[in-house]
């Protein structure tokens, strides 16, 4: 039986991740922070269904000493480093929080691992994030442009993954993935704002919805296809860097319609375009170019661009009754 440590276990794509790797037989183990473990109605409701058979460790990435003994502990084959500081906008309002905690953690995560488990198999969370403005579609060789300490922490950590891998021989890998989305998706990212007010206002429990640049375009799939992704990558003889994605840009605008749509609302009586909620950097067209993912991995997403918030309506709508 196989060992994975995942941090990020109680997030979207950590819950995600977790259930692929029981499926497939795995010992799964969870960092979390003490609190989770303490509260675990709240703060685990991710993987409330699954919690009986995962094995959590109280820790926090932003402590070597923490890191240091749970890896010694948990002894895994492989370590998928999911946690992190992930909403861009905080990292515009509290860019040093964001910058140590993404920075200091991957860096832990990797030099405990090279101390540790020098044979453990490593995936970074990297991101699209790191292309800023960078001509769309982007793939591999495409020059990083990141517009934000959100987007330079992961590059960050994309370059300490490299060099780990290069100077030490670690079998670490690099996933830059674009945006993926779900019911699970936190209440704070614009995808679930859109889906979680649809159901609202459909409800009677609210009347608008304020949102910034609705013609930025985003590269959308669904979480669930992309933590396959993860694990193709880490089953590969040899450690490689892959972008993944859908190759469809598609508006905030046209997530908008879909969702009210969906709930039988029109959109543009209750969407105000609200110009405080714009990024003080935007970028306006990520895209990727996942040819590489689908040659060498065999990976394809399944979800489809309305299907995916379709689903996160109707989740949305389900959850208030």
């Amino acid at each position: 039986m196989k060992r994975a440590l995942i941090t990020g276990i109680t997030g979207q794509d950590g819950s995600y991740l977790a259930e692929l790797l029981l499926e497939k037989g795995y010992e799964v183990h969870g960092i979390v922070r003490r609190a989770a473990i303490e509260d675990p109605e709240h703060r685990m409701s991710r993987i409330k269904p699954i919690l009986p058979r995962l094995k959590m460790h109280a820790g926090s990435i932003e402590s070597f000493a923490s890191v240091f003994q749970v890896i010694r502990e948990v002894n895994p084959a492989e370590c998928y480093h999911l946690a992190a500081q992930s909403f861009v906008a905080n990292s515009f309002e509290d860019e040093f929080s964001t910058l140590m905690t993404n920075i200091n953690g991957t860096h832990h995560m990797l030099s405990a691992i090279r101390a540790l488990v020098p044979s453990c198999r490593f995936y970074f969370a990297a991101s699209s994030e790191m292309f800023g403005n960078a001509p769309p579609p982007q793939n591999e060789t495409t020059p990083f442009r990141p517009r934000s300490a959100y987007g330079i922490s992961k590059l960050t950590g994309y370059h300490l993954v490299r060099n780990y891998r290069e100077t030490y021989g670690l079998f670490a890998v690099n996933g830059i993935l674009f945006n993926h989305e779900s019911p699970r998706r936190g209440f704070e990212f614009v995808t679930r704002k859109i889906t979680s007010h649809a159901a609202r206002i459909k409800k009677g429990l609210a009347q608008e919805l304020r949102l910034g640049n609705l013609d930025a375009k985003r590269d959308w799939g669904h979480a669930r296809d992309y933590v396959e992704a993860m694990w193709l990558m880490l089953q590969r003889d040899s450690p490689e860097d892959f972008v993944v994605g859908t190759g469809e840009s598609h508006s905030v605008r046209e997530f908008a319609e879909i969702a009210f749509r969906r709930a039988g609302l029109d959109f543009q009586r209750h969407v105000v375009v609200d110009p405080t909620y714009y990024r003080p950097a935007e970028i306006h067209d990520l895209v990727a170019d996942s040819a590489k993912s689908r040659e060498k991995l065999a990976w394809a997403n399944r979800y489809r661009f309305a299907e995916l918030v379709e689903e996160m309506v109707e989740s949305d709508l389900a959850a208030l009754g």
